[in-house]
């Protein structure tokens, strides 16, 4: 197939692009390099640097290229910027998906696939770990625009026939991750403790998510490739683990001796957010392969060899 990726030139696209090269489609990446790196471009994909709000830019590139199918992640995905500016948030997250939306279906893409949050859009969560039926009650603009482009999806698939895919993710981690935005907690407490600075907690630290590691994730886009059914899945591992606790993983693995420093807690952040697979198990036998310790030694050794101190 021939496939657009947006933001792959990001932590999670980047790593779904080395995987969809490796499988043998074309892949043309799209990203404007906000917060992700050209070096994790996969030199077997086209790039084009280019923003998803762009409509003569994307316009072109769809007409040109003729997609079978997106795989969108490109995204403003900084809840406590969306909380401080809603409208950018919305102009990227809503504005530019809608840009893509009305090109996959001009230039008849058969396929949108689309990266949601499993934490964000469920809001403070009523059960835990949270299913695809969970009340979705997004507390942050980014929730909001997130669940807002799932709803225009059922709409272009009721109206035009556009297949699509929504991942609900939990919060991904591993190597590549972006140590100097606001979003990624393992990794700007990794660079960090590599720096010998003292990482500042959020709150009273024992605020909870559920840690996906990121190759756990790019399996998951893989088995949905082809998958036709219009339909919702939660990737994460059904684990919480608090803030604390996580702080306390990374203190050991790098055997560094920073204590617990707490600041205020971020403006909507949810205090507590597990979403359970086990729908997306049932379907294509997918569950998590790696455990938290695992892939965090994982993470820490890339950053040891890759991060510029």
């Amino acid at each position: 197939m021939k496939i657009l990726v947006t933001g792959g030139a990001g932590f999670i696209a980047s790593h779904i692009t080395d995987a969809l090269v490796n499988e043998g489609h074309q892949v043309v990446v799209l990203d404007d390099l906000s917060s992700g790196f050209e070096k994790n471009v996969n030199p077997k994909s086209k790039f084009v640097k280019g923003n998803i709000c762009d409509k003569e830019l994307v316009e072109k590139l769809f007409s040109e290229e003729k997609f079978d199918l997106v795989n969108h992640h490109a995204a403003q995905m900084d809840v406590r910027r969306s909380v401080k500016d809603p409208a950018f948030d919305a102009n990227t997250n809503i504005i530019g998906t809608i840009n893509l939306l009305q090109n996959a279906i001009k230039y008849k893409v058969k396929k949108f696939m689309f990266a949601s949050t499993g934490g964000a859009v469920y809001g403070e969560q009523i059960y835990f770990p949270a299913d695809e039926n969970h009340p979705t009650q997004p507390r942050s603009p980014y929730g909001i625009s997130k669940l807002a482009v799932e709803k225009y999806l059922y709409f272009y698939n009721a109206e035009y026939g556009l297949n699509y895919t929504i991942l609900r993710y939990a919060n991904i981690y591993g190597p590549r991750q972006n140590p100097f935005g606001e979003a990624g907690v393992v990794a700007i407490f990794t660079s960090k403790l590599l720096k010998d600075e003292q990482p500042i907690i959020n709150g009273d630290g024992k605020q909870t998510r559920d840690y996906v590691y990121v190759g756990d994730v790019v399996k998951a886009n893989l088995l949905t490739l082809e998958d036709n059914s219009n339909d919702i899945y939660n990737v994460g591992t059904g684990i919480e683990t608090d803030v604390n606790s996580l702080f306390t993983k990374l203190n050991n693995i790098l055997k560094t001796n920073k204590p617990e420093k707490h600041g205020p807690l971020a403006a909507g952040e949810q205090l507590r957010s597990v979403i359970t697979s086990e729908k997306f198990h049932k379907k294509f036998g997918w569950k998590p392969s790696k455990r938290l310790e695992e892939g965090l030694k994982h993470t820490v050794e890339y950053f040891r060899n890759n991060l510029k101190t």
